[in-house]
């Protein structure tokens, strides 16, 4: 009986002894599949978002290629008119209708009237840091 338990432990001895020669074999094969894997899925991550943001590009690009567009962005972005129109820029507007109300800005009495535009601009500029 004695004999038949360490012929059984012998095996078990050996069985684990081979999974475990195995399991350490396969281990860093296994650790590199399960990381190339990973690194393949960010990269697709990033292919799609390239992708994304070239196709944002080609509608953008397509909205340049329309001349009513650019014609907007130019009156837009660069305050450009076309010959014969005039253009108004409101600076400081109001933001809601109880401010439209009030004075749109105050005029100081300090500026001489004599002075030609120029000058007037430039005690402008001088009577109203002086005040604050």
């Amino acid at each position: 009986m004695a004999k038949k338990r360490s012929n059984t432990s012998v095996r078990w001895l050996a069985v684990v002894t081979v999974a475990f020669i195995f399991a350490i074999t396969l281990a860093p094969p296994l650790q590199h599949y399960f990381a190339q894997r990973a690194q393949i899925n960010s990269l697709r991550a990033q292919v799609n978002d390239s992708n994304n943001a070239l196709e944002k590009a080609r509608q953008e690009l397509a909205k340049w290629n329309d001349p009513k567009y650019v014609a907007s962005e130019a009156r837009t972005r660069l305050h450009f008119v076309f010959p014969g129109e005039r253009q108004y820029i409101v600076i400081d507007a109001p933001k809601s209708d109880s401010e439209a109300d009030g004075p749109a800005a105050p005029i100081s009495n300090q500026i001489p009237n004599g002075l030609p535009w120029y000058g007037r601009l430039i005690s402008s500029i001088t009577t109203t840091n002086v005040n604050k």
